[in-house]
């Protein structure tokens, strides 16, 4: 399948999300490299974001909670309203873990337009589950009626960095189910250096529910792997998913392509065709923690589906300036 985007088509943004809204403009946002705010741009096309002007929607608070680390952004339009989800927290220090302390939070817009600025954004709070340790990249989506919260998070008991989780919601920014646990880092290529669930992406199609996700560190080893489950199934029980044991997107060593992950997924301007979306790096040599390393970039490629109904991602494309 041809892939006619500009790639990477933002530089220097990570975890990012496109959503294509009904109003025929792309909307995107991700975490930038300072940590530090939360940024929107729209264009009618791919391509377009690539030159579209950011508009800064809310800055990190000067102290406290929300105050650090701002992280993997999302922008949803729910129950005709817009809402941003992002992690936070206080400190860049770790816990007696040795792990961040991030917490997930709401934001909604008071306009139709959320490209308007700062002044029609506020903030709904920190969304609260069953355990007060750290969490993060939570996305939502809609079936059967019905609002659903995916998200990452550490469980004490659990060895690793952080699992998957769903919840129902009772309003966007309320948990109404007690969460249930989909998925934990297992198999070798989630465990490498850190193990590691995280960055969950939602897709329907072809009778079933697929949940994308990234594992292991956020180097070359980060890789995407894949949960599903039949959309006659109750979503909340979690002896009805299931897990592919091996990575479906992951470093493509010999064309230099390393670490794609944290996705999320759109579809083209021709209204069909399903684009995979995820940041990766072009080089290996990471000075200090890859965290902190800003060259993770956009990347935008069409897949396609096999017989099965099941989706095949292929490799990541080159850069187009390669």
């Amino acid at each position: 399948m041809a892939n006619n985007y500009i790639n990477p088509l933002i530089i220097q943004r990570a975890d990012p999300y496109i959503y294509k809204h009904t109003d025929g403009y792309y909307y995107f946002t991700a975490s930038v490299p300072a940590y530090n705010l939360i940024e929107i741009r729209r264009a009618k096309t791919i391509n377009g974001l690539a030159h579209a002007m950011p508009r800064t929607v809310w800055r990190k608070h000067d102290q406290g909670e929300m105050s650090q680390l701002i992280w993997a952004p999302e922008i949803h339009y729910i129950n005709n309203k817009w809402y941003i989800y992002f992690a936070a927290t206080d400190t860049t220090e770790f816990d007696e873990l040795g792990m961040f302390t991030h917490r997930m939070y709401c934001i909604a817009c008071d306009n139709d337009d959320p490209m308007v600025g700062e002044e029609v954004w506020h903030e709904k709070g920190q969304i609260v589950t069953d355990k007060d340790t750290f969490s993060l990249d939570a996305t939502t989506f809609t079936h059967n009626d019905k609002l659903y919260y995916v998200w990452a998070q550490k469980d004490k008991g659990i060895k690793g960095n952080s699992n998957l989780y769903i919840a129902e919601m009772s309003n966007p920014w309320t948990l109404k189910t007690q969460p249930v646990m989909l998925s934990k880092p297992e198999f070798d290529w989630e465990t490498k250096i850190f193990s590691v669930n995280e960055g969950p992406a939602v897709l329907k199609r072809n009778g079933k529910i697929f949940i994308t996700f990234s594992g292991s560190a956020t180097d070359e080893n980060y890789a995407m792997g894949m949960l599903w489950i039949d959309d006659s199934e109750d979503v909340l029980d979690a002896d009805k998913w299931h897990k592919l044991d091996h990575a479906i997107f992951q470093s493509d060593m010999d064309n230099g392509l390393y670490g794609p992950g944290h996705n999320s997924f759109t579809v083209a301007e021709d209204g069909e065709t399903d684009l995979l979306v995820y940041h990766v790096r072009n080089y290996l040599d990471i000075k200090g923690d890859p965290l902190y390393d800003p060259n993770r970039h956009t990347m935008v490629q069409p897949f396609t589906w096999n017989r099965d109904g099941f989706p095949e991602f292929g490799k990541p494309v080159p850069f187009s300036f390669d």
